[in-house]
């Protein structure tokens, strides 16, 4: 069990109330003299302000009141851990397992501590958390975040793809799940000549990780996530500025991998592969050139136009590969685009399918667990941006603009039209801290694939 959460057994649990801003009046009308008294000299608030701690008649804290704005609202759970005492705590609420797992999620991301290289001595407070289903889910949730924001958050010269690969490892180990790894010169070897043309100019040598895990004759998930590991840019070297963050551009690697332990905890039915092309986009003296013509797995030659638009040459030969076995889905995730960012801010991601359906189940399911997300559209007009006098298609559009588009459909260049796609271009980051979302590598948008893979297959176990 995590830190953060106390098994259901602990008897020193203090009450945690949740008060709901469209019933507290009802409920201050039923509570007592003292407990009215209390809350009306503090001038709690509902929502968005701190909890109430109200004494017992031994001076000792008998309970603590927050303000939610809904019984579904774990983000004003998520800010507990930073403002209560240590001590253990118990939610006291009539509300059904799922709403009580979902303030559980919202404590354990509050509650989160990138730790590798300075200690917090302060002990976390610790939630009792339920013997059920939903909320082993909910624990399980909280640890695949964690895992994504420990890799995103891990300085570059701790995370390059023999460390990424290490991580991955870990966790095929405690699943049973297989793990294959194509290094260096090999890839070219077995036909993946854009990894290679990436990576080959660091000192960490490119690989393409590929886990498998389930049954056969499952319905085939295969997942894709993007591992730059570090992006100076290549010979369109970034500024001071845009480089500082690079450690994060590993980001759709760590989401696929979070993804697959909670697939993989939950037992999901279905034969789950996972591709990471890992890589650093360095500068030395076989750097890949802007103006340079290279092939694809796919068999597509290549332009480069930038060679700062590295990732989605690296997805390429990993999207290729993974439509090879003819999926029933294929989900990629990568820190992609500026544009993105710019279109949709930092803290929402955007996702790019063809399937209508798809995209409908899939934004029902973010809304239901409160993971925004936002549908960009494939405009296939755009295409012609990428079109090359030389080669089969550009990496990257000279125009500025539409640039998170004209990525998304070079990267469906590489996928065919028989296959079901969905691209997630995240930022990864937390530019600020939130209650349970504090400053730093985040989980964009796996939430709410995961809510949607486990209506789609649980109910097919």
């Amino acid at each position: 069990m995590l830190e953060c959460f106390a098994a259901q057994s602990d008897q020193r649990a203090i009450p945690l109330i949740p008060v709901c801003r469209a019933t507290f009046d009802a409920w201050l009308a039923r509570q007592s003299a003292k407990r009215r008294n209390w809350l009306t000299s503090s001038d709690f608030k509902i929502a968005g302000e701190a909890p109430c701690l109200i004494p017992g008649s031994d001076g000792l804290l008998d309970v603590i009141v927050i303000g939610v704005d809904s019984a579904q609202d774990l983000w004003s759970f998520g800010a507990l851990p930073a403002r209560l005492p240590p001590g253990v705590y118990r939610l006291e609420a009539d509300w059904p397992a799922e709403q009580q797992a979902q303030a559980a999620l919202g404590w354990g991301l509050g509650a989160y501590r990138f730790q590798r290289y300075k200690q917090v001595d302060q002990p976390l407070p610790r939630l009792m958390l339920s013997e059920d289903a939903a909320s082993a889910v909910a624990q399980n949730e909280v640890e695949a975040i964690y895992l994504v924001r420990d890799l995103i958050n891990t300085p570059a010269a701790d995370m390059m793809p023999e460390h990424l690969a290490d991580a991955a490892a870990r966790m095929t180990e405690v699943f049973g799940a297989k793990l294959q790894e194509i290094l260096g010169d090999d890839l070219l070897t077995q036909d993946y000549p854009a990894i290679h043309a990436v990576g080959r100019a660091s000192a960490h040598p490119p690989r393409l990780i590929d886990i498998t895990w389930g049954h056969p004759e499952h319905p085939k998930l295969t997942l894709v996530g993007k591992g730059v590991c570090f992006d100076s840019g290549g010979l369109n070297l970034k500024s001071s500025g845009g480089m500082r963050l690079m450690k994060k551009d590993m980001g759709g690697a760590a989401h696929v991998l979070g993804l697959s332990q909670l697939i993989m905890a939950s037992k999901l039915p279905v034969r789950l592969r996972v591709l990471i092309p890992a890589v650093e986009n360095a500068v030395s003296g076989n750097a890949f050139r802007p103006g340079d013509i290279i092939d694809s797995r796919k068999g597509l030659t290549i332009e480069i136009d930038n060679t700062d638009a590295e990732g989605r040459l690296i997805l390429c030969d990993a999207l290729a590969e993974a439509a090879s076995e003819c999926p029933l889905l294929i989900i990629d995730f990568a820190t992609l685009t500026g544009a993105a960012r710019i279109a949709l801010g930092a803290e929402l991601p955007g996702f790019f399918t063809e399937s209508e359906a798809f995209a409908g189940a899939l934004a029902n399911a973010a809304a239901h667990v409160h993971d925004p997300i936002w549908r960009l559209p494939l405009h296939a007009a755009y295409r012609s941006q990428l079109e090359s006098e030389i080669a089969d298609i550009l990496n990257s559009s000279p125009e500025p603009y539409g640039g998170a588009i004209t990525a998304a459909l070079f990267l469906q260049t590489f996928v065919p039209a028989s296959v079901d796609w969905l691209h997630f271009d995240v930022m990864a980051w937390n530019n600020q801290s939130r209650p349970g979302r504090p400053r730093g590598g985040e989980a964009m948008g796996l939430r709410a694939v995961y809510a949607y893979l486990r209506k789609r297959f649980a109910s097919q176990s």
